[in-house]
């Protein structure tokens, strides 16, 4: 992905811009991102949440999150584009979604997360990791 990168929502009304390179690419198969995506998993582009910066006031909805921690995520209160996620947990880091990607055609999942979640008809990429939960933390 060239950096820095650029996305926002369908209607123009939040625009962002990432200064720094993804720290990781991934599709989520856990239920929320199930509900909030509308598909069987969500994409992302993990970043450094310091490294984002935000035009225009998009709307939030929180869930408690399996860390027992509240889980963010934003979206367009005009479009309904959903924009990022991130939790808590681990608030350093937060996770654009793919589809407000201004350029998607960079974009390829490094791995699979919460796959236990998984609709039994979704077919994985077998040359991709796939974690049943969150993947362990990096030492």
């Amino acid at each position: 992905m060239n950096v820095p990168f650029f996305g926002g929502c369908t209607c123009g009304a939040i625009r962002y811009e990432c200064a720094s390179a993804p720290i990781a690419t991934l599709n989520c198969h856990c239920r929320d991102c199930q509900r909030a995506s509308g598909a069987p998993f969500a994409s992302g582009v993990v970043v450094m949440t310091t490294d984002l910066q935000v035009s225009g006031t998009p709307k939030t909805y929180s869930v408690r999150g399996s860390s027992g921690g509240l889980t963010t995520r934003s979206f367009c209160s005009e479009c309904g584009t959903p924009l990022c996620t991130w939790g808590e947990a681990n608030p350093a880091f937060t996770s654009i979604r793919f589809p407000s990607l201004d350029d998607p055609s960079a974009f390829q999942p490094l791995l699979d997360i919460w796959t236990s979640s998984a609709p039994s008809w979704v077919c994985f990429d077998q040359r991709l990791p796939h974690f049943p939960q969150s993947p362990p933390a990096a030492e």
